[in-house]
């Protein structure tokens, strides 16, 4: 029966190698236990059982905490500081246009959903690529 064993460990250990997101590593643990349950025990079930029960409780205790330490961190960049700042359009923009607005001392494109005329302050919401996404200021 070990060579079940065997082929289940290395098959699981293809999949977690593929989908990297932590999906078998717990069971690659507990087949790894079992294969070598398989020479002292002759019954399936108990090992299947070994199998399951410690995989299941391998993956309850400790994934959350390698969720946590393994996801990936926003890094902020010097353009998220724009965001929230007020800006003054430079060119028209349009629902169908893209403007221009100029921000802490630079000018960037920019895009709304209502039309917003040459200087009309504006509050930058967020960056969509090279693009701010504006709304008019509180008047």
């Amino acid at each position: 029966m070990w060579i079940a064993w065997l082929v289940i460990v290395i098959l699981l250990t293809i999949l977690e190698v593929i989908t990297i997101n932590l999906v078998s590593v717990w069971f690659i643990v507990s087949g790894i236990v079992s294969l070598f349950l398989s020479f002292i025990i002759d019954s399936f079930y108990i090992e299947f059982m070994v199998f399951v029960c410690l995989g299941l409780v391998l993956m309850l205790l400790t994934r959350p905490y390698l969720v946590k330490k393994l996801s990936k961190k926003k890094v902020s960049t010097n353009l998220d500081r724009v965001i929230g700042m007020e800006g003054i359009v430079t060119e028209e923009i349009t629902k169908f246009k893209i403007g221009e607005v100029k921000v802490d001392g630079k000018k960037w494109s920019a895009i709304a959903d209502e039309k917003i005329k040459v200087g009309e302050e504006v509050i930058i919401d967020s960056i969509d690529g090279v693009k701010l996404i504006v709304r008019k200021g509180e008047e």
